[in-house]
């Protein structure tokens, strides 16, 4: 009866095994099949985790990832809140930064991460009167930096010399927005102003201008080759709005198109590869994705991201940084200020091959520059130099920032010496010239004082001195 009983279990045992795993050969066969259905753009979400929906991570492993300690070095030189930072797209350890203290920065990050605070930096750049609050990197040419003050100037600064060469002086307000078209031959702004300009950089000549009435710009970005503008704003009932220009007649935006009632900036990032525009509004915890059409309705929504903490700014990983390996188009970094964390999103294009994938990755920009500083200044225009990603990023620029070597001076561009009666550039600094120049006064009163001491001494003697006897 026992060995009955033992030979029923086993044939239950084994009926329930062979039906889980047809269940199972199924479910994979069904999720195959939806799988081949995917032909649009999607975020790849995979799990839930805490009843959070998460972005499935297609990231390289690095040696050290993680929360990193409280007390790691940091970069810490400028003298006020630092505003905007930018790498270099040729020198990968290189980064601009401007500040509250109307100070521009080149900082050159070590070999292997920074093993003590770094307070110097290789190159100060003074010429702005005001808080500097942009900073933009040529996209051609190797040191060329553009900085935007809220003195409502925009300085080109030679990096081989450390000078500014060039000043856009035609804003009347601060400036909220750079943007450069392909080849950097053309620099779109936004201003407090309520105007979008396109610039034509080295003259600082006003090509095209567009008074949004209807429309308050706040950012601005040109896509890729075509010919056009999208902005982010406000409309006229104070809902966020997105607008499409042709970036040869201002007068009229293409299309307008209203996206919520929020009050945060919206963030717009291009994909000039794939033709994608991303969408994030500073506050959400929503990004939205677009494909951009060369053809009426021009903007197709696609899919949008969510995630319940919400962002306060975005970083972007340039394209040679990306994993084409798992497919993945565009990642960002996500500043999340509750909880004090930076967090990677990728965007992945669901492919079951694991070949190289040509139609999502064609040639892109790469980290050689196309012109030196004197061929851009003098004129030229090129299109940036291209690579492939299809054997993964190789560091195989040798380009080496150096520094020039010069004193303080006067710094004087258009005719104008732009470090001539500079007011303190923060409220600390306000502050340390205060109490300077009280101990100055102080000092010159004790002088004083003991001059004054010194005089009715000396007249006490010539005094004495007429009075003796001798003298009679």
């Amino acid at each position: 009866m026992e060995e009955l009983w033992e030979m029923e279990e086993l044939w239950e045992m084994k009926e329930v095994w062979e039906l889980e795993e047809v269940w199972e050969l199924e479910e994979l066969w069904e999720l195959e099949e939806l799988w081949e259905l995917e032909e649009l753009w999607e975020l790849e979400q995979v799990w839930e985790l805490d009843e959070v929906w998460e972005l499935e991570g297609w990231l390289p492993s690095p040696p050290q990832t993680g929360r990193i300690e409280p007390n790691y070095p940091k970069v810490c030189g400028h003298q006020g809140n630092v505003l905007d930072i930018k790498w270099n797209p040729f020198i990968e350890n290189i980064i601009a930064s401007c500040s509250e203290d109307t100070t521009v920065r080149i900082w050159e990050i070590p070999e292997g991460g920074l093993k003590r605070n770094m307070t110097e930096a290789v190159l100060e750049l003074y010429g702005h009167s005001r808080r500097v609050g942009l900073v933009e990197w040529h996209p051609t040419t190797n040191n060329i930096l553009f900085s935007a003050g809220y003195d409502y100037k925009v300085l080109i600064w030679n990096l081989d010399i450390g000078e500014p060469v060039k000043m856009i002086d035609c804003h009347t307000d601060v400036i909220l927005c750079m943007s450069f078209n392909t080849d950097g031959s053309l620099l779109a702004t936004t201003c407090k102003d309520k105007k979008l300009r396109v610039v034509e950089p080295r003259s600082g000549r006003v090509l095209q201008e567009a008074s949004c009435k209807n429309h308050r710009v706040n950012r601005v970005v040109f896509l890729g080759s075509t010919k056009r503008l999208l902005t982010t704003g406000v409309s006229r009932w104070n809902t966020r709005q997105i607008a499409l220009w042709d970036q040869e007649d201002l007068s009229m935006p293409l299309i307008e198109e209203e996206i919520d009632g929020l009050s945060g900036l919206l963030f717009p990032f291009y994909d000039a590869d794939t033709h994608m525009l991303y969408l994030a509004g500073k506050g959400d915890g929503n990004i939205r994705y677009y494909e951009i059409g060369s053809e009426k309705p021009y903007l197709s929504y696609l899919m949008e991201f969510r995630s319940p903490a919400p962002q306060k700014g975005l970083g972007v990983m340039p394209k040679h940084g990306l994993d084409v390996s798992a497919c993945e188009v565009f990642r960002f970094y996500k500043l999340i200020t509750l909880k004090g964390l930076i967090e990677p999103i990728s965007m992945i294009v669901p492919r079951r091959s694991e070949t190289y994938q040509e139609d999502i990755y064609p040639m892109t920009p790469g980290t050689e520059p196309a012109l030196t500083p004197d061929e851009w200044l003098s004129g030229m225009n090129r299109d940036p130099i291209l690579m492939s990603l299809k054997e993964g990023y190789k560091r195989t620029s040798k380009i080496v920032f150096k520094a020039p070597a010069r004193e303080k001076k006067s710094v004087v561009v258009n005719g104008i010496d732009l470090l001539e009666n500079v007011p303190p550039r923060t409220e600390n600094e306000l502050l340390r010239v205060f109490f300077r120049q009280q101990d100055e006064i102080r000092r010159l009163k004790d002088e004083l004082s003991q001059k004054d001491i010194r005089i009715r001494q000396l007249q006490l003697e010539l005094k004495n001195l007429r009075n003796s006897p001798k003298n009679n």
